[in-house]
């Protein structure tokens, strides 16, 4: 249960919505619940790439999971565009720079992606063109 306002109330999907803030509901704040009514969501799949070790949610190190371990992407080619693609599948917006050389800490284990190239129209960084997984010239030091 949430102790904060409920600003959405009586909302109706269309289905085709890419927010929340698309549905058609009341006013934002004009609702009629209490917090016993609050919505809730059991997700199916999981976000290919993560930001780890930043100040928020939408900072960090990029890290993305294969064979069931998560690591990093090397810095090594890494551009605003490929920032933006990061940004865009883990629903943060628009990339505002493009950090390299560990800004946010070296990570441990495998440098899974390297020399990773996005044209911009990727739904996420593992389908941008780039090394093949775990083939790379990097170390931690180099982590975007």
């Amino acid at each position: 249960r949430g102790a904060d306002p409920i600003w959405l109330a009586n909302g109706h999907c269309a289905g085709m919505e890419a927010a929340l803030s698309e549905w058609w509901a009341r006013p934002w704040g004009a609702q009629n619940c209490g917090h016993g009514e609050d919505a809730s969501v059991l997700c199916s799949g999981s976000t290919r790439t993560r930001l780890a070790n930043g100040s928020s949610f939408c900072s960090g190190r990029v890290e993305v999971p294969h064979d069931g371990e998560w690591d990093t992407v090397c810095d090594d080619s890494w551009s605003l565009m490929d920032a933006e693609v990061g940004c865009r599948e883990v629903g943060c917006g628009q990339a505002l720079s493009a950090q390299f050389g560990a800004a946010f800490g070296q990570g441990s284990g495998p440098v899974w992606l390297d020399e990773v190239t996005c044209a911009g129209t990727e739904a996420a960084l593992p389908l941008c063109q780039a090394r093949s997984w775990g083939s790379h010239n990097c170390n931690h030091r180099e982590d975007a």
